[in-house]
């Protein structure tokens, strides 16, 4: 029997820090064994730390997903090592400059559209084999509330975070009549992170609610039984 057969497996990006690191420790508070994948090794590493300290179980996974190369072999490890995956959450993002549209540095907007929208479409292609093996799979994204309502000088990050929910809405809707998959779209609103600072950088962080709230709701959405293409917004 596979290591930690007993368990469910949970795919996390962007785990090394904010809303990434709490999720992956409420999801092994949970019961899920957790893969952990951020770019630096030794932020995932403090992040297993805990996990581990906690009791629960986790593996990290230092990884590029903007390197397709590199996604695809970290679906290949899960394969051999586990045979399946039972959740992914797609947390992993960048913010470029806030500016005007005519004043996006195209290299920027480049980067972004990389890491928001071709990384997600490279987890996709890559681990729905994976989850097509789950008894119970689950796909959960991450967004903002500007690829909805888009705002001035949000242009750039506006446009990778609604591409990236075209692409989960599509990959719903392909999947719901021929497969168990279940696809949902969370907008986890103003929350206390690091790219928020970066957004807002005049703002008290006590002002807004912290990582965990988020991570308390994914928890639940991958508890429940939520409909493909659900969206859930945190706006409080």
């Amino acid at each position: 029997m596979s290591e930690h057969q007993g368990s469910e497996i949970a795919l996390v990006t962007g785990a090394s820090k904010g809303i990434g690191a709490a999720t992956a420790l409420a999801l092994a508070r949970a019961g899920f064994h957790v893969i952990l994948t951020a770019r630096t090794a030794k932020a995932l590493e403090h992040v297993e730390e805990q996990i581990f300290a906690e009791g629960g179980s986790a593996t990290i996974a230092p990884v590029d997903v903007s390197e397709p190369d590199g996604v695809a072999r970290l679906a290949a490890a899960v394969l051999q090592r586990w045979q399946r995956l039972d959740a992914l959450v797609i947390n992993a993002a960048v913010l470029p400059q806030l500016t005007s549209v005519a004043d996006i540095d195209p290299k920027l907007l480049a980067q972004a559209m990389t890491v928001n929208v071709l990384a997600t479409q490279s987890l996709i292609a890559n681990f729905d084999p994976l989850l097509r093996k789950s008894a119970n799979p689950r796909v959960i994204g991450l967004s903002s509330g500007v690829a909805q309502k888009p705002r001035a000088f949000w242009g750039a990050y506006a446009a990778s975070k609604a591409a990236f929910e075209v692409l989960l809405d599509c990959y719903a809707q392909e999947t719901k009549n021929i497969s168990k998959l279940r696809v949902a779209i969370l907008n986890p609103g103003a929350t206390r992170t690091a790219m928020r600072a970066k957004a807002y950088p005049g703002e008290d962080p006590a002002s807004v609610k912290p990582p965990e709230a988020v991570a308390d709701r994914i928890v639940d959405l991958l508890a429940g039984d939520f409909e493909s293409g659900a969206r859930v917004s945190l706006t409080a």
